[in-house]
């Protein structure tokens, strides 16, 4: 087997992979009490490691060709930075009496995914190639608007509670750095070989990367929040009702900026689908009464993956090319 085809394949069974990854670092972190340290040490420096192959996913050379397909750029910011709010809003206030869920709920489904969506798009007959351009402008606004979410949504109050170190610290080490490397990466890979070879092999380790990032996360924190899975499983519904409020959302604005059936399919999958790995180092800097939101941001993964099966499926049925209507 070629390394090309080692990577479709892996893609092809992404999902099953990484809820796979999900059980064992469970169940490890679980019944390997000890196990939880080492993982919990191993966290920045592969999650570090994904990032920089999702940062080299992203085109950043093609901002200004994103601008000016202007009908699907308007409806993919309208959604998730109009829309979305709206719709997360009325969603965590089923969870505003507990801070560490309101906070990771928050965090998590107001930021637009710019990596698997565009597999999971693309298997889905979306145009992927729109969405991988709008990918920089997504991650750009996402981060910039964050903070001003969060002091929103969740009240002065828990923003105060942040402390800013280590907040601004895995801000820069873990996903400015990493993005600022990926970025020197693509614009080398144009004129030398080797760096034109590091992104072929960062970018086929992706589905390793993210198995070992989701397995790590959920091993290392398991233990210390077993006592509160009854409360975690409330943003279980949450999510889930999320990914279905954001079919009719997203069709319905795609419609309105007068969008083809690819590029239709493409803005629902973009309004459904969350970032929830970029904001993991954020999470993981909250402080210790906050301990809970990278296990509640984890949880999205795991609802939305799902949701992913269903979406490849449902979405063409829902949207569908004349000639199969």
């Amino acid at each position: 087997m070629t390394p090309t085809a080692a990577v479709v394949r892996l893609e092809r069974h992404q999902i099953v992979l990484y809820l796979a990854a999900l059980l064992a670092g469970g169940v490890l972190g679980w019944l390997v009490p000890g196990a939880g340290p080492p993982m919990e040490a191993a966290i920045n420096p592969v999650l570090g490691a994904l990032l920089f192959a999702t940062f080299l996913g992203i085109p950043f050379g093609r901002l200004l060709r994103a601008l000016k397909d202007g009908r699907f750029m308007a409806a993919v910011l309208v959604l998730n930075f109009v829309l979305v709010p709206v719709v997360v809003f009325v969603l965590s206030r089923f969870v505003a009496g507990e801070q560490a869920l309101l906070v990771g709920v928050v965090m998590v489904l107001l930021t637009p995914c710019i990596d698997y969506v565009i597999v999971f798009s693309g298997l889905a007959g979306g145009a992927s190639e729109r969405l991988l351009a709008a990918a920089p402008i997504l991650m750009l606004l996402q981060m910039l608007l964050l903070p001003g979410y969060l002091l929103l949504f969740a009240g002065p109050g828990v923003v105060a509670a942040i402390e800013p170190g280590p907040f601004a610290e895995a801000l820069v080490f873990l996903i400015l750095v990493p993005m600022g490397l990926a970025a020197l990466t693509q614009a080398a890979a144009g004129r030398f070989a080797v760096a034109a070879g590091l992104m072929r092999v960062v970018q086929g380790l992706m589905v390793p990367l993210m198995m070992l990032t989701l397995a790590v996360v959920v091993g290392s924190q398991i233990s210390g929040v077993g006592g509160q899975l009854p409360l975690l499983a409330a943003v279980v519904p949450l999510y889930a009702a999320f990914l279905t409020i954001m079919v009719p959302v997203g069709l319905l604005t795609a419609r309105a900026a007068g969008l083809d059936v690819a590029g239709t399919r493409a803005v629902i999958f973009s309004g459904a689908t969350r970032n929830s790995l970029v904001v993991l180092p954020l999470a993981l800097a909250l402080p210790a009464p906050l301990a809970l939101v990278p296990v509640v941001v984890v949880a999205q993964t795991l609802v939305e993956l799902i949701g992913m099966v269903v979406f490849v499926r449902l979405i063409p049925l829902v949207v569908r090319a004349p000639a199969d209507a």
